[in-house]
């Protein structure tokens, strides 16, 4: 019988599986399924909804931003209630992204991710995200793009 952080692990990976499939049934599907209803949500991204809303939201504008976005998992940890996973996201800057035109430029950035979990489901997330890179890359900060 696996234990409660293998299948928190596994729940998280399930969860990153959906959101690189592209598949926005799948990904509204797969978030409602593995986050509480009331889940916080703790994102660097100003979101309006709550819940796993606030999910579908970051994820909507992601995805409209950079078609091909992957999350490559670099580690992932779990302990107690608890699973942290340390990812590399990429994608190609194909849609507008908080005010920047597509640049049509390959991204890259990481990004390290706190996921609490009750009874199977993500209750509560806490995230590092390393926009400052991301902005470069697409020209909205100095020492990006020429």
């Amino acid at each position: 019988m696996p234990t409660a952080q293998e299948t928190n692990k596994a729940t998280l990976e399930r969860l990153h599986d959906a959101l690189n499939s592209r598949d926005s049934d799948l990904i509204a599907k797969t978030i409602d399924e593995v986050v509480a209803p009331d889940a916080v949500i703790r994102t660097p991204a100003a979101v309006d909804a709550t819940g796993p809303r606030a999910l579908e939201e970051v994820f909507g504008r992601l995805h409209r931003a950079f078609p091909d976005l992957h999350i490559a998992v670099e580690d992932s940890i779990a302990e107690g209630d608890k699973v942290v996973s340390r990812n590399t996201v990429t994608g190609t800057h194909t849609g507008e992204y908080l005010g920047l035109p597509p640049t049509g430029k390959p991204i890259s950035y990481r990004e390290i991710f706190i996921f609490r979990f009750v009874d199977g489901r993500i209750v509560e997330s806490w995230g590092v995200v390393d926009t400052l890179a991301l902005m470069r890359q697409l020209g909205g900060l100095p020492g990006g793009l020429s």
